[in-house]
């Protein structure tokens, strides 16, 4: 199957979104952090970044809507 360069280019720009809006080094380097609390911060980051990755793909197809 085919995939164009527009999905692609909008698959990236969500990992990238989701890969810096997380915490990891205040995460990953403190012992106090247990893993039921990583993984619902994690969930947290992951909902919360869906909004704004739906706002930046209807951004990309219809720039028209910024004005």
């Amino acid at each position: 199957m085919h995939i164009s360069k527009k999905i692609k280019m909008f698959i990236l720009l969500s990992g990238i979104w989701v890969v810096i809006t997380l915490p990891l080094p205040w995460l990953v380097n403190n012992p106090l952090v247990s893993m039921p609390s990583f993984y619902t911060i994690l969930g947290i980051i992951g909902i919360m970044s869906i909004p704004f990755i739906m706002l930046g793909i209807a951004w990309s197809i219809k720039p028209e809507l910024t004005t």
